[in-house]
């Protein structure tokens, strides 16, 4: 309730039998570092979070515990480099501020780490370094996770695990073994690209559009190679569909980005075979088309000139453009062989260098045809009955076949997993002369990779080089085997590590199904824009491929991403050269950036942080100088979190202002409620100005609790979540000093902001609740606060019941008016009480004369303002008799 003089008055005789009036002192669990009195220094901050480091981080996720709703906050887990970044401190800051929040508000928290561990850099290292790749990253994941310790966030280290641990990659080999096994894994000859300088294969999606690496930045060339695939295409259309979920959360632009990739399912691919022996030519061609009702009609393929198809130097010239290859294609539906020409006289799709004619269907295929002198007869589907039960045979037989048959854009290729290099997840397949590519027995993995230290002296290594390794028994006839020499792209290890965090000790399965049920899908998924499209994709398609298999509760993966900006660093170059300098080479002149000791003219730009470029800023540094807590705050303030963030310094006296009104705020209080007597405390406020401050108070502690809450779990506006927490500092600062002395509602405005504080800065935040809890507390209510906890451990604060949240009235999505009700009416709301409200609004009125209201709906949620919609139509005549 609002308290007027006469409503203290009155309560006075219930607060002095109350729990707190009783004790008048209570002391928090922990005490603190008692240096209120002083002045909030660099070294009192380093003594607060000294202190409090082993007191903050003591509830860990408990998968026994089912009174609590389970939440799991997810940041996508580093590749081991040895040394954090911004980057890696802004997105474990996001996710560690949303896991204590959520922890707070009562859930079950899994916040999980773990480390993407193998890939090129730790092979082009261990080359560079000659030492072995296992040594270097293991000395690189040591020293990360004594970085990230150092920052103190509240992770399940008890669940920890690198991709590179055999304990984890045996199970990403049997998920390999569950693909083989649904034919959905399977070994083609094909032209691949190859990285000429990290000389191995790469993925479609690891080629930009200049045709470059994604890692080396090297022209990408076409070799031919035997290698490994995972048939994603059959989940094209479903991984499409899926994007259009409604519980997925603040996806944004994701969306967009994987349709764009996708593609929309307008077509059929089919791999059909090659019928002569073309040396160093694949021995299948694969074609896309939007009509596979008329596939047995076809009649010839078509290959681009810059296709690497085009590599048969045996052909002849039919026409001028046109040239017909010595070799042809099997049309499995009719049993023709098909020719094969090489020319651009024939439209193909984006992505695509090769095409199937099609006369009777296409007027584009009927002139080709006629031009390259090929008969064929017309053809005709009478209804669309008619036609979809033929594109359902023909896909039918697709499957059958094992060549195709779903449906697919004509942009998406399957996943390319082969990699020529050593360290990566072996692929569990046995080669047998006899027998062909065999599983390896489950009770044979993990399939350790094999300890060939010597070899990185001077080179790049594969698994070929350990021939011991290689020679095995084929283990369905026993007779001389080889194993697989290729290793699994890195992708395929970190398109499941999310599931393997809820159970990772399980030495049975990859997960317990059962453990999954109240904790998947991921509640949060933080990471960078970058991992858009490729990781998202990988990582969606296993997650609706282990749907399928009855293994997951969901197909989506993830309900909620925050894509976290780029941190950008100001860069120095010199104009003429193009040489980078450190900010202290630099100096300006007369509004132009120069280099000191050349007076050469600099440009300046902002760029994303590297050391090669003199623009990082190291977090430890930052942490040194500033201390865990301001670093916490200065990265996630002034730049939402989805924003790239040009780094500056400007920010940093504005947060360190902050704690410093927060530290004199609760210094004064303390200081007053305990100088004065309990009798000073009881007795009535005399101020005018008090009761309209104490209103003040309600209004101010409701407000800022409800903007923050929303900023943190609706909007994900972190930076403004704080900008509404630093309001609430000046609202407390702005009071009469009876209202800080007698009023509840500034105990409770204080305790409110100490406690939304906690979150984002939690050791600097206990020691300010441990501060508040040795005043001499007389009002607030022992339901809100536990005045025996420390403030990580308290309940997160709930909107007072008659505080007046806002009922939002928008009539053909355009806002009418705003109501102010109060909450415990507005969480009762129905569409038709809350219509009814809002026809008694003049305004509303207007808006609705002569209008017929077509839908009205309600968005409400419990501690959040509510929003009417009603659509509306103009009224026709009527005509009556």
């Amino acid at each position: 309730m609002r308290f007027t003089k006469s409503a203290y008055t009155k309560l006075i005789p219930y607060y002095k039998n109350h729990v707190f009036f009783k004790s008048v002192i209570t002391r928090c669990a922990s005490t603190g570092v008692n240096l209120l009195n002083g002045e909030l220094t660099h070294s009192v901050k380093k003594d607060i979070e000294k202190y409090w480091r082993d007191k903050i981080n003591l509830n860990t996720y408990d998968e026994k515990d089912n009174t609590k709703e389970k939440f799991y906050a997810l940041s996508m887990f580093p590749y081991p480099s040895g040394s954090l970044h911004m980057g890696h401190v802004r997105v474990y800051t996001i996710s560690d501020t949303v896991a204590r929040f959520y922890r707070m508000n009562g859930y079950n928290v899994l916040h999980p780490m773990g480390w993407d561990a193998f890939g090129l850099p730790a092979e082009n290292a261990a080359i560079e370094k000659k030492i072995d790749p296992v040594e270097w990253t293991y000395d690189n994941i040591k020293k990360m996770r004594d970085q990230l310790h150092q920052l103190n966030y509240a992770f399940d280290w008890d669940r920890e695990f690198a991709t590179c641990d055999p304990e984890y990659y045996r199970w990403t080999q049997e998920l390999f073994l569950k693909f083989f096994e649904r034919g959905l894994a399977y070994q083609k000859e094909a032209f691949v690209n190859w990285d000429p300088v990290d000389q191995t294969v790469l993925a479609e999606e690891q080629v930009d559009a200049n045709n470059c690496s994604w890692r080396s930045g090297a022209k990408v060339e076409k070799r031919l190679l035997n290698q490994w695939f995972i048939r994603t295409t059959p989940f094209a259309k479903l991984l499409f569909e899926g994007l259009n979920n409604p519980t997925l959360k603040e996806w944004r632009d994701i969306i967009k980005m994987q349709k764009n990739w996708i593609g929309e399912c307008t077509g059929t691919s089919f791999e059909l075979q090659l019928v002569s022996d073309v040396p160093n030519y694949p021995k299948t061609i694969n074609v896309w088309t939007n009509t596979p009702e008329f596939i047995e009609f076809s009649k010839f393929v078509a290959i681009s000139p810059n296709s690497p198809l085009n590599q048969s130097e045996s052909y002849q010239d039919v026409k001028e453009g046109i040239k017909l290859m010595d070799a042809k294609v099997l049309n499995p539906f009719n049993g023709e062989e098909l020719p094969i020409f090489i020319t651009d006289k024939v439209t193909f799709q984006p992505f695509r260098d090769t095409y199937i004619g099609i006369p009777c269907a296409s007027m584009d295929d009927y002139q080709f045809s006629e031009e390259v002198g090929i008969e064929f007869r017309r053809h005709t589907i009478r209804s669309y009955e008619e036609q979809q039960q033929k594109i359902s045979e023909v896909l039918s037989k697709a499957r059958k076949w094992n060549i195709g048959g779903y449906p697919v854009s004509p942009r998406l290729q399957d996943w390319l997993i082969s990699r020529q290099r050593y360290w990566g997840t072996p692929i569990p397949i046995i080669h047998c002369p006899n027998c062909g590519a065999e599983p390896v027995p489950r009770d044979q993995l993990p399939v350790v990779l094999p300890k060939i230290t010597s070899s990185f002296s001077n080179k790049k290594s594969t698994l070929s080089d350990a021939k011991n390794w290689l020679n095995v028994s084929c283990p369905k006839c026993g007779g001389q085997a080889t194993r697989e020499s290729d290793t699994m792209d890195t992708f395929v290890d970190s398109s499941w590590y999310f599931l393997r965090y809820i159970d990772p000790k399980n030495t049975k399965e990859m997960f317990s199904s059962d453990k999954l049920k109240n904790i998947f899908p991921v509640n949060l998924y933080v990471g960078g824009k970058e991992h858009g499209v490729l990781h998202l994709y990988y990582a969606r398609f296993i997650s609706y491929f282990l749907h399928s298999e009855g293994l997951l509760p969901s197909q989506e993966p993830f309900k909620q991403l925050l894509v976290q900006g780029m941190v950008n660093g100001k860069t120095y170059q010199v104009k003429s050269t193009g040489k980078y300098l450190r900010a202290d080479e630099v100096e300006k002149k007369d509004g132009e950036y120069i280099e000191k000791s050349t007076k050469e003219p600099v440009i300046t730009f902002w760029e994303k942080m590297s050391k090669s470029k003199h623009n990082g800023v190291d977090p430890l540094e930052l942490i040194d100088k500033y201390g865990i807590d301001t670093t916490r705050l200065l990265i996630l303030a002034d730049v939402a979190p989805t924003s790239n963030r040009n780094w500056s310094d400007d920010t940093i006296p504005g947060i360190i202002n902050w704690q410093n009104r927060l530290w004199i705020t609760l210094q004064t209080f303390v200081n007053y409620r305990n100088s004065v007597s309990l009798e000073e405390l009881q007795a009535p406020p005399t101020t005018p100005k008090f009761v309209n401050d104490d209103a003040y108070m309600f209004d101010s502690r409701n407000y800022f609790l409800k903007t923050v809450i929303f900023n943190v779990t609706e909007s994900q506006q972190l930076s403004i979540a704080i900008s509404r927490m630093q309001g609430l500092t000046n609202s407390l600062r702005k009071v009469c000093l009876e209202c800080l002395q007698k009023s509840r509602e500034f105990e409770r405005a204080l305790a409110v902001q100490i406690i939304m504080l906690a979150p984002l800065a939690p050791h600097f935040a206990s020691e300010l609740w441990a501060a508040f809890c040795s005043a001499k507390l007389h009002l607030i209510s022992e339901s809100e606060v536990q005045l025996d906890k420390d403030v990580m451990e308290q309940v997160w604060p709930e909107i007072d019941m008659d505080y007046n949240m806002v009922l939002q009235l928008n009539v053909n999505d355009s806002l009418c008016k705003k109501i102010k009700i109060p909450r415990y009416k507005l969480e009762k709301l129905t569409v038709e009480t809350a219509f009814d409200l809002a026809s008694k609004d003049p305004d509303v009125q207007h808006r609705l004369k002569d209008k017929k209201i077509v839908e009205t709906k309600l968005l409400s949620k419990a501690g959040y303002d509510a929003k009417l919609h009603i659509k509306t139509e103009k009224l026709r005549d009527v005509v009556t008799t």
